[in-house]
Parts: C-alpha cells; sequence; structure tokens
C-alpha cells in the first residue's frame, strides 16, 4: 500500500524559466513550466524542436541554472543549492542517457558502467565492479564486458548507456531522444528494457522523444510548445 510520504511527488517544477541573455540580444526559451512527476512513473516529454525540451532536461540534470522559477526534488529545493552540493545530489539520484550515448570509447563496457561510482567515490572499487557487471547481465551485456566502446553495435552500446545511469540506483532518469540513432527493432527492445527495469526498480524515467510510437506507449505525455506546457493528458 502507498503510503502519505511515497504518494509525494518525486518531482515538482514551478514557473522554471530560463532567458539565455548574449551582448545585444534576450531570448528566452522557458517560459514558466508547470508540472509533477509521481515516483516511478514512465513520461514521454514531446515538442518540436525550439520548444525546450533539451533546455528544460538540461536544468532538471542540474546542469544548467534556470532564470527563475523552482524545481524541487525529493524534498530538496534544488535552486538553492551550491554547485558542489548539486554535484553530489546529481550524482546520487539522477541518471542520464543521452541519444549518441557519450560512452568513454577507450574504456570497456565494464568501465563505462562503473564509472559514475568511481567518480562519486573516487576510485573504482569491488562492490562498484559486482554492481556494473550484475547491471551489465541485465541487460543482456555480461559477455561484452570487456569490449571497448569502439567494438559495440548501436544497439549495444545504447543498452551499456542504460546499465551506466542506473549505476548509482538513480530515482529519476532523464533520456534525450534514447532510442534516436536505433533502428525499430533496436529501439523496441532499448524500450521494453527500460519499462522492465522501471517495473522492477521504481525508478522514475523522464524521456525527451520525437518518437510518437514510443511516446504512446508511456504512462503520460508532457508536450511543450514554444517553452510551456500546453497538455499532460494520462492514458
Amino acid at each position: 500500500m502507498m503510503t502519505t510520504a511515497d504518494s509525494t511527488p518525486l518531482l515538482e517544477v514551478v514557473d522554471l524559466r530560463k532567458t539565455f541573455v548574449d551582448r545585444y540580444f534576450e531570448t528566452p526559451v522557458l517560459k514558466g513550466i508547470n508540472f509533477t512527476l509521481a515516483r516511478g512513473e514512465m513520461v514521454a516529454m514531446q515538442g518540436s524542436s525550439g520548444s525546450g525540451k533539451s533546455t528544460l532536461l538540461t536544468i532538471l540534470g542540474t546542469l544548467l541554472a534556470p532564470t527563475s522559477g523552482t524545481f524541487r526534488m525529493l524534498g530538496q529545493d534544488l535552486t538553492r543549492l551550491t554547485e558542489s552540493q548539486l554535484s553530489e545530489f546529481r550524482n546520487r539520484y539522477i541518471g542520464f542517457i543521452f541519444q549518441h550515448h557519450h560512452l568513454l570509447p577507450d574504456f570497456t563496457a565494464l568501465e563505462n558502467v562503473v564509472f559514475p561510482h568511481a567518480g562519486r567515490v573516487g576510485r573504482e572499487t569491488r562492490v562498484g565492479l559486482e554492481r556494473a557487471a550484475m547491471l551489465l547481465e541485465r541487460v543482456g551485456l555480461s559477455d561484452r564486458k570487456h569490449y571497448r566502446a569502439t567494438r559495440l553495435s548501436g544497439g549495444q552500446k545504447q543498452r551499456v548507456a542504460i546499465a551506466r545511469a542506473l549505476m548509482n540506483e538513480p530515482s529519476l532518469v532523464l533520456a534525450d531522444e534514447p532510442t534516436g540513432n536505433l533502428d525499430r527493432d533496436t529501439a523496441n527492445q532499448s524500450f521494453e528494457l527500460l519499462t522492465e527495469i522501471q517495473r522492477e526498480t521504481g525508478t522514475t524515467f523522464l524521456l525527451s522523444t520525437h518518437d510518437e510510437l514510443l511516446a504512446s506507449r508511456c504512462e503520460r505525455r508532457i508536450r511543450l510548445l514554444d517553452g510551456v506546457v500546453v497538455t499532460t493528458p494520462a492514458h
């Protein structure tokens, strides 16, 4: 049974705004974003190019500061934390999956997966390596764990990226076009893997995607248009 604490949103975004300023121009990109994410949700974020999706993901990942507004996660107002506090929070509670994988090419699959943990504690540990090996087995790559990233196929790289995102047992995974570079069959396999992990771990996923089929399989959609949320229909 869900407790009162469990029913509180994982993430609350209130009037979030971002304006980029250069010498001559101000460019408002986010113009007052409001939404919540429940614990354990799988949510698709959609919008045309220029709608603000990537900027919003970067802010939610604590890699870019908003101009104004607030966003709270796990009860913490992340707009009030210092850079070092944000780095610690990000490493502990947020995972990232990118369209272009961003694996370290000269590292093995195992080394890529363990990297977030090693960065957090300052070195590779036996516990970290064991968890990384377990995650690679979970994504079906136990036989590729000692292969360098350059020897892996596109689908295999994406599965390594999924395992890496889960290394520190995050509460929230942010995925930017996670199937954008994959063929349909591989994209379906990757999405099915994400949904299995969501059900098993209760991790919340926010997926930015242009893939209508993938979005239709999520529990809910958030649509951005010209820097604001225009609708969040539930299935």
